[in-house]
């Protein structure tokens, strides 16, 4: 995995690379600016329309509206960049089975746009109702300092691991076959996960991660199957 990540970061200057980089960045600021104007607007009209406060009221509240914007984006971030890589991983995972395995490249099918965005919506959903089921788990670690950030680190390890390998996966397996597929690979999806998990959480780093995850995914589940292992 290690050597993964490697030939991942080598490829971050390939053009593909970038230009997925700028349509994936460009579109998750754009929704979370969208979610933080909302969110302002929202709460100067609540103020100043509906209990009638005055303008200086509403003022504060959209100030305070925007600070919630910032934490939310910061917690939302993982959720909507690999959404938005979802719907461009085929590029990026094509680069990189041009570059290092054009065999494997040879037989994939380009995932479709409606699966590509049914893909996109469940990781989204499923990020969203496994962090709400955990959070009184987080909240009542928050006492003992790091065990809300170490459970929040392994469940969305596990998450992220789920979906970068499902993103490669679904160019050479039906739809039937990848619960299997997820079965065989658990231990190197986790491992991936994490890893992803663990770039998502550095600063600027954290705008290249899905792609450096998305390579990496690419590499793992070549690797695994010209070992023999898993094939379907």
């Amino acid at each position: 995995m290690i050597e993964s990540l490697f030939l991942s970061v080598a490829q971050l200057g390939d053009r593909i690379f970038l230009r997925v980089l700028a349509k994936s960045l460009a579109v998750t600021l754009l929704l979370l600016a969208a979610v933080g104007a909302g969110l302002a607007w929202g709460a100067r009209w609540i103020t100043t329309d509906l209990f009638v406060l005055g303008d200086d009221a509403g003022t504060l509240a959209a100030i305070a509206a925007v600070i919630v914007a910032v934490g939310l984006a910061w917690l939302l971030f993982r959720i909507v960049a690999i959404a938005m890589i979802g719907l461009f991983a085929d590029e990026v995972v094509e680069a990189v089975e041009a570059k290092h395995y054009p065999a494997a490249l040879a037989t994939a099918r380009p995932v479709p746009l409606g699966r590509s965005l049914g893909m996109s919506g469940k990781s989204v959903l499923r990020a969203l109702a496994v962090n709400a089921f955990f959070l009184p788990l987080y909240l009542l670690l928050l006492a003992t300092g790091i065990g809300t950030a170490a459970v929040f680190f392994v469940v969305n390890g596990w998450l992220l691991g789920r979906d970068l390998s499902d993103m490669v996966a679904a160019r050479h397996l039906p739809p039937a076959a990848m619960p299997a597929e997820r079965s065989a690979s658990g231990g190197r999806r986790f491992l991936l996960g994490l890893m992803g998990t663990g770039l998502l959480m550095i600063p600027f780093v954290n705008f290249v991660a899905p792609l450096v995850g998305a390579a990496m995914a690419t590499h793992a589940f070549h690797r695994r199957r010209s070992k023999g292992v898993g094939n379907a």
